[in-house]
């Protein structure tokens, strides 16, 4: 017990500085990447709380990159990493070879060699992949077009880093002839053997394996089963010479047609969040402040200058790729910081002798620092680009388990409540949007919201409208609906339509087109309104409800006489007919003892009917109203 207790002590602290600097970090809007650098440099370098054990605790930290590269890889198709080769291989080969060429050719004034240059510039080229990916994903923009020019570059550059490493022994001092004898046949047979065989197990093994543990109902041991196929595959894709990053995402990918990918993804993801943190809080413990104290001011000046030149190159790369101006600027602004494969990199270089250790713990806080900053740069990206989002910000179409009894297009306040209603009696639903950032917000709220527009057919075909039984129809603008109404019935006509309207004209027009229901969206809010209020003025709750009823069933009967008048139809669709506004009741006039359409003077007694009760006679069978 004595023995262990000094490593409870430093998981204790760990834990504790994590969940205050992260808790702390995020409320102010830092993000908590940033809170857990923080945690790990106050706990390491500043304090010296814990000064034993971080290099132990970030290699366990890098198992939270490596959950992070599976569920990520979970979250795409094979179809789908076809659609972005070029962005992976295109803007990505571009990014590594350009910013590793300019970095090193910088360092090369500076009198550390060659080789050393070299390592240097193509391992700062390298961004942090789970620092991105978590700033994507707390943002919601992974799904956005930028996130997934940004998650293409992170990509190829996790593919770079196996090169980059198998390089160094040629470039150690004194390797000579012996180092540059070539590539062993054999090496590279059993690393490509070994990417078969997770791909054949990926592909023939692993999903009859989760089926009879499914069957067999233990919870904990589909986790256990999660986690061995994870770390399985990254060990294998690690002893086989390629990074643990790469063989977890290749697993994720295979397992992303799974029928068992979302139990997956649940097991993981608690793993993948605590092990981050712990990544980044080792970070911040394993700088030397000693280092620090000594070369503040080339980190100062280092860290922005790194992040200045890879924005300066990226932007251009991904206007040359396709990318608007607010993507690119966006992309190059969430990828400027160091990553932490640039650790690797730099502490198997100082193994080598290619440079010491100073110069790598150096490496390290320009790095760290790079990623300190990277929350401010891309908030700054958000800001520069906000009006050009709000304009049209575009996600990926992607329709993979659409379909139900209920199609939804339109997720704005109305269509929110109907969902709430909907989704509350346990029902399916497939809800479609064509705002990026409803769907955003939708979506930290645990929503399933597919992107796409009602006005297209094949969207439509895609959200699976043959196997609905209802569409409903939530949009806001009236021409809008006018044209989603108008499409389904004449290509889906089999389709039951229920259609929010806008106003009583949109009503008619719309039954007119044959929708099985529909309802105008302030009807029943101003119903409730007004029953509140004759509540409130003292009417007992049985006349309220008369009353509402009553003014319910006046205004359909309007509806219908309207309806069979033929007042919405003979238009065309943007412009039809208009009802005459005429009310449902008489207002009172003076003679009456009011003062001319105000409310009387003198209050009715409590048990008299009220006068909309009364009869007929005083509302004229063909007035119209119009809300």
């Amino acid at each position: 017990m004595e023995e262990t207790a000094p490593l409870f002590l430093d998981i204790l602290l760990i834990l504790g500085g994590g969940i205050l600097a992260g808790t702390l970090f995020k409320r102010i809007g830092l993000g908590t990447v940033l809170g857990y650098l923080f945690a790990g440099i106050v706990l390491g370098p500043v304090t010296r709380v814990i000064d034993s054990g971080q290099g132990e605790i970030l290699h366990i930290g890098e198992l939270g990159v490596v959950f992070l590269l599976f569920i990520i890889g979970l979250e795409l198709k094979l179809s789908r990493l076809w659609a972005l080769r070029r962005q992976i291989f295109g803007l990505g080969l571009a990014q590594v070879l350009l910013t590793g060429a300019v970095l090193a050719g910088l360092l090369m004034l500076l009198p550390i060699g060659w080789r050393a240059a070299s390592v240097i510039g193509f391992g700062l080229a390298l961004s942090s992949t789970a620092f991105a990916l978590q700033l994507l994903e707390e943002s919601g923009s992974l799904n956005t077009r930028f996130g997934q020019a940004s998650f293409s570059v992170l990509l190829f550059q996790d593919l770079a880093i196996v090169p980059l490493l198998a390089v160094l022994p040629l470039l150690a001092p004194g390797a000579g002839a012996e180092a540059a004898t070539g590539i062993d046949p054999m090496e590279v047979a059993k690393s490509f053997g070994a990417l078969a065989l997770l791909i054949l197990a990926g592909r023939y093994l692993i999903n009859p394996f989760f089926r009879v543990l499914a069957n067999a109902g233990a919870r904990e041991v589909m986790i256990a089963a999660a986690l061995f196929v994870v770390l399985a595959s990254a060990l294998l894709m690690g002893l086989a010479g390629f990074s643990m990053a790469m063989g977890s995402f290749i697993a994720g990918v295979l397992l992303a047609e799974s029928s068992y990918r979302h139990e997956l993804e649940a097991n993981i993801d608690p793993f993948r969040g605590l092990l981050l943190g712990l990544f980044f809080i080792a970070v911040g413990l394993s700088l030397d402040i000693e280092v620090i104290r000594t070369n503040w001011w080339i980190i100062l000046l280092g860290a922005p200058a790194l992040m200045a030149v890879k924005a300066a190159i990226l932007y251009p790369l991904c206007r040359l790729f396709g990318e608007t101006h607010a993507n690119a600027l966006r992309t190059s602004l969430v990828l400027p910081q160091g990553g932490e494969f640039a650790f690797v990199l730099f502490s198997a270089a100082s193994a080598s002798a290619i440079f010491d250790g100073a110069v790598g713990s150096l490496l390290v806080s320009v790095v760290t620092l790079s990623m300190a900053l990277t929350p401010l740069t891309a908030y700054l990206g958000r800001r520069l680009t906000e009006e050009e989002d709000d304009e049209g910000e575009q996600l990926e179409e992607d329709f993979e388990g659409a379909g139900s009894d209920i199609l939804m297009i339109g997720f704005s306040r109305f269509g929110q409540m109907a969902a709430q209603v909907l989704l509350s009696s346990g029902l399916e639903m497939t809800i479609l949007d064509s705002s990026a950032e409803r769907i955003k917000t939708a979506g930290r709220f645990g929503f399933r919201i597919y992107f796409g527009s009602g006005l297209r057919r094949e969207v439509l075909e895609a959200a699976g409208i043959r196997q609905a039984k209802i569409v409903a129809v939530c949009t806001n603008k009236p021409e809008v609906t006018n044209q989603i109404v108008e499409l389904v019935r004449s290509e889906f006509p089999n389709v039951q339509l229920f259609v929010r309207s806008y106003d009583r004209n949109h009503s008619l027009l719309l039954r007119e087109r044959g929708v099985a229901f529909e309802i105008r969206e302030t009807l029943e809010s101003a119903l409730r309104f007004g029953g509140e209020t004759l509540s409130e003025l003292g009417f007992e709750t049985a006349q309220v409800r008369e009353i509402v009823e009553d003014v319910r069933k006046r205004d359909a009967e309007r509806l219908a006489l309207q309806q069979a008048r033929g007042l919405g139809a003979g238009g065309s669709v943007f412009a039809p007919n208009k009802a005459t506004p005429e009310p449902l009741v008489k207002p009172r006039s003076g003679k009456d003892g009011g003062d001319g359409g105000g409310p009387s003077k003198a209050r009715r007694p409590r048990g008299q009917k009220p006068r909309s009760l009364r009869g007929p006679e005083e509302t004229p069978a063909n007035a119209a109203t119009a809300d």
